[in-house]
């Protein structure tokens, strides 16, 4: 299995976090409209590259485009071409399962929905010179903060739940972690649109870390960066959605399928995402370029909260969090950062 430090980028020419159109490397055959988030767009189009070398994929070319998850989704919403989504969150699908664009029953199945997942990490300036360890850190006085707004972008949901549930995991009350949060809030300086723009960001040296997902960490160091990252030790699972659209070709499905196959998640666990459950057993993961511990590329997280057992699913977290009323949105609303 190749390493991702061995692969060829000519394909991916857009600026990384822009919601440019582009077409894939084949040259010849149908089109697969693919329309994501920023944080998979290079694993996505080396997947894409494998299925090609399927029979199922074999003449297919790509057009892709890529920015934040919400401004994605609602491009895909007012009539942007797309056949195949990858989203930050779940309820940027639901979106157009609600416009049907998308089947209703797109996460009724073995993989629940999910292509990829990753976990919440804290980036540091190499050589962590001002002693990060911890979450408890981020509300120092001397520590400044970059992470994406949320109202746009779904890493940024991420980011500030995992915050928030911190503390509910060292056994605080929903209060101090309401109130953990906020000050949290009140050390971001910068608060960009979208989770490649917050890491642009970070390496154009705002601020002291970064909240970010592993495999963007991962990444980002494979490329050349240099920084380091803790993987903290209370973290949330990241579950990124994908679904094929109603009026998709067939192609879009196999796509889809070959991407939860064990040799799809090969691939996207070389750009840094830890392999879905539907395939792990098989999924055969080396040493990844770029990760902490390449031979232990994906550490085991001591108290790892997801959505649904820690926080009622994302009807209940978009109520509860984000809605005009929502905790976090009232407390970014005060901050004055949006």
């Amino acid at each position: 299995m190749a390493t991702a430090g061995t692969r060829r980028w000519t394909c991916l020419t857009a600026a990384a976090g822009s919601a440019v159109l582009m077409t894939g490397c084949m040259g010849a055959g149908d089109q697969l409209n693919v329309v994501g988030y920023g944080s998979p767009a290079e694993a996505n189009s080396e997947v894409f590259n494998a299925f090609t070398q399927t029979s199922a994929g074999e003449g297919l070319a790509q057009a892709e485009s890529y920015g934040a998850s919400g401004d994605q989704s609602r491009a895909v919403g007012n009539g942007q071409p797309a056949d195949f989504v990858h989203f930050s969150i779940e309820p940027d699908v639901s979106r157009l399962a609600d416009q049907g664009l998308v089947a209703q029953d797109w996460n009724d199945n073995a993989w629940d929905g999910h292509v990829t997942t990753s976990v919440v990490v804290l980036v540091v300036r190499e050589g962590n010179p001002d002693d990060i360890t911890d979450w408890e850190d981020l509300v120092r006085e001397d520590v400044e903060v970059v992470t994406p707004n949320p109202g746009s972008s779904g890493a940024a949901r991420w980011n500030i739940l995992a915050a928030y549930l911190s503390q509910i995991q060292a056994g605080g009350t929903e209060q101090e972690a309401d109130e953990f949060t906020e000050d949290v809030v009140e050390n971001i300086v910068a608060f960009p649109g979208s989770g490649r723009d917050a890491t642009t960001s970070f390496l154009d040296g705002t601020g002291d870390v970064l909240l970010s997902y592993e495999n963007e960490a991962i990444l980002g160091l494979q490329q050349g960066e240099e920084y380091d990252y803790i993987v903290p030790d209370r973290s949330l699972l990241i579950q990124n959605a994908a679904a094929v659209t109603e009026e998709a070709p067939e192609e879009a499905r196999e796509f889809l399928d070959f991407a939860v196959s064990p040799a799809g998640q090969e691939i996207y666990a070389d750009f840094g995402f830890r392999p879905i459950d539907y395939a792990a057993d098989e999924a055969e993961i080396g040493e990844i370029e770029g990760a902490g511990d390449p031979s232990d590329p994906f550490p085991e997280v001591e108290r790892l909260a997801t959505i649904d057992e820690d926080l009622g699913g994302w009807d209940q977290v978009v109520d509860d969090f984000f809605d005009e009323d929502g905790t976090i949105t009232e407390i970014i609303e005060g901050s004055g950062l949006n």
